[in-house]
């Protein structure tokens, strides 16, 4: 896959990246610094609201938690792409997931698994990256999950 096609590859696997979801708080959806662009947390936001809520391995289950850390990429993946474009992008360096876990449920790996396939689809090799997928007591709004991503970008 060459280096400036990750818009033609989302069109092809019929993927569209939605709005950038508003920031919660004080912050901003992504920042650059030199050839890395950091997003913040990115919550499983469609049209406006959460898409699901609670603690996986409880209220939602790992195959639930799955779907919802890839909606988390694809809305951190907006952030990049309002910022520098998403074809801008050379290499995913780095995927925190963070799961809000029940009491027990140590199925974090499997859940941010969700986020690092989409990468892998949209980006191919240059999708291979870095994780860490931690499991946590609550998240803001009740989320489920919580990705954010760092990427290279070329200048």
């Amino acid at each position: 896959m060459s280096a400036g096609s990750a818009k033609a590859r989302l069109a092809e696997l019929g993927i569209e990246l939605p709005a950038v979801v508003k920031p919660l708080a004080a912050y901003v959806p992504a920042v650059r610094t030199g050839n890395l662009v950091y997003t913040a947390g990115q919550l499983p936001m469609q049209d406006g609201k959460l898409a699901g809520a609670g603690k996986v391995g409880a209220e939602v289950s790992p195959e639930d938690g799955k779907e919802l850390a890839r909606l988390c990429a694809l809305n951190a993946l907006a952030a990049v792409d309002s910022l520098v474009g998403i074809d801008a992008v050379i290499q995913v360096v780095k995927v925190v997931g963070f799961v809000a876990s029940a009491p027990g449920f140590s199925g974090q790996p499997g859940v941010v698994n969700g986020a690092s396939e989409l990468l892998a689809e949209v980006f191919g090799d240059r999708g291979a990256h870095a994780r860490s997928a931690v499991g946590v007591a609550e998240l803001p709004l009740d989320a489920p999950v919580e990705v954010e991503l760092v990427v290279e970008v070329g200048s």
